[in-house]
């Protein structure tokens, strides 16, 4: 099982400490908010009325005279309202205090250099403790000053159960976001090790482990994506065995036989005509082991897109047609007919020869495996998704478990076995059509019997 990573080199614990610090960045962006929101609201309105008191008073002066100014405070310190917080007095030129309740605090009123009409804070203390107001002191026309105010011990006590309330739900936060940053790493490395574990499995050579899927999640898109990348390459593991199985299996028989015969010609007494024929056969042999490679040559070529800078413009239809005719003569020998039908024409993009020799190969199996009387169609379908190029034979056909098996190389059915052939020939088609983008079709013809192969190649954009 691999080890766990250091926080340098472990993703999730970069993203778990990520997660952290958002989820806290979150969490303060969020208090200041509700502080400055909660708090902001009663500092306005403290200011308000404070502004709106002075403004009463102020025009009572103006409109009524001093002597209406002291009546209007008279009243509004014996409202009961806020009377424990209010702070209202006028004092005259030479500090003397003519109204209000300013000698309840202790201290000094605004600044003479303070701006009239500015709301300050200043210090002061009731009943021997220390508070903090806010006030605005208007200097009127005959240089008294009229002081208007409030003491901010209701306000002090708002923010300290704000400022308790947010430290607690911060310390909370932090708790909650450190346990979701843990159970997130945790289950990030899960996940992670799940996949790490299935591949150190398939390094070892168990390439049939895979990846558990579950939910609908990114991790369980990456594990199938990884379950059908395992599948294919034990495909290809199980298709590189085969194919070594089959070369051995394959290239055993001609090199024996290869072998005998230049047995023989070593031997003194044999006769020359025999030699003649052993070293005709044996290069029979040797060019029957060549082609074999020569196909497997091919196939890699194919497989690796080798051809598909040649690709063109070209009439598919046109390209049926031509094959047909030229095994025309050669089916007539065997009995069979061999029609082509479809359009005049199927514009695709591919290579003429590789298309050809594809349709050659399909024709040819047609022909040999058909039945002696019957006839091969040859079938050009067209539509705007692609084309299709169809050869179907009215013979035996192929048993329903091999229809899945036969373009695996070197395949063969049972009933094939006693004919030419080393089973290349339907893998290098497959190969050629994958090339063009397309798809192989191999299934029992309907109606039956017989057999039909298609070739499903995109339409050309």
């Amino acid at each position: 099982m691999p080890g766990r990573l250091s926080l340098r080199g472990s993703i999730a614990a970069r993203l778990a400490v990520g997660y952290g610090l958002l989820v806290a960045a979150a969490m303060a962006a969020l208090s200041a908010i509700v502080y400055f929101g909660t708090v902001g609201v009663f500092e306005r309105s403290i200011d308000n009325r404070i502004l709106a008191e002075a403004s009463r008073l102020s025009a009572a002066r103006r409109d009524e005279g001093a002597a209406a100014l002291v009546r209007e405070i008279d009243l509004l310190l014996h409202d009961r309202i806020d009377t424990d917080t209010e702070m209202v007095g006028l004092v005259d030129a030479g500090g003397r205090l003519v109204a209000g309740n300013l000698k309840r605090w202790r201290g000094l009123p605004p600044p003479a250099g303070t701006p009239s009409g500015e709301l300050v804070y200043a210090s002061m203390t009731r009943a021997g403790v220390p508070v903090s107001v806010r006030l605005v002191a208007l200097r009127l026309d005959d240089g008294s000053r009229l002081v208007a105010g409030r003491d901010l011990v209701e306000l002090d006590a708002i923010r300290g159960v704000v400022e308790r309330a947010l430290l607690l739900s911060a310390a909370v936060s932090i708790l909650l976001a450190f346990c979701g940053a843990q159970l997130f790493r945790a289950r990030l490395e899960a996940r992670i090790g799940e996949i790490r574990r299935t591949t150190a499995r398939i390094a070892a050579g168990e390439l049939s482990s895979r990846i558990g899927v579950q939910g609908h999640d990114e991790f369980a898109h990456l594990g199938a994506d990884i379950n059908r990348m395992l599948d294919r390459i034990e495909a290809l593991m199980d298709g590189v065995r085969h194919v070594s199985n089959s070369i051995a299996h394959d290239l055993r028989t001609p090199l024996g036989r290869v072998r005998n015969r230049l047995e023989r010609a070593l031997q003194a007494a044999v006769d020359p005509a025999a030699l003649v024929q052993d070293a005709r056969l044996a290069i029979e042999d040797i060019d029957g082991v060549i082609s074999l490679f020569d196909k497997l040559l091919q196939i890699a070529a194919l497989e690796a897109g080798v051809r598909a800078g040649s690709f063109e413009t070209l009439d598919l239809a046109a390209i049926a047609r031509d094959m047909t005719e030229l095994y025309e003569a050669a089916a007539e020998e065997q009995g069979v007919a061999v029609a082509c039908t479809g359009p005049q024409a199927a514009p695709v993009r591919g290579d003429r020869h590789l298309l050809a020799n594809a349709l050659a190969s399909l024709i040819d199996n047609a022909i040999k495996y058909g039945r002696s009387g019957g006839r091969v169609e040859v079938r050009v379908e067209a539509s705007d998704d692609g084309t299709v190029l169809a050869v179907r034979d009215h013979g035996p056909g192929v048993p329903a478990q091999d229809l899945d098996k036969i373009a695996r190389r070197f395949y063969r059915v049972d009933q094939s076995r006693n004919l030419p052939g080393n089973g290349l020939g339907l893998a290098i088609v497959t190969a050629i059509v994958q090339l063009h983008g397309g798809t192989l079709e191999l299934r029992a013809a309907e109606p039956g019997p017989g057999f039909e192969a298609r070739m499903r190649l995109p339409a050309e954009r």
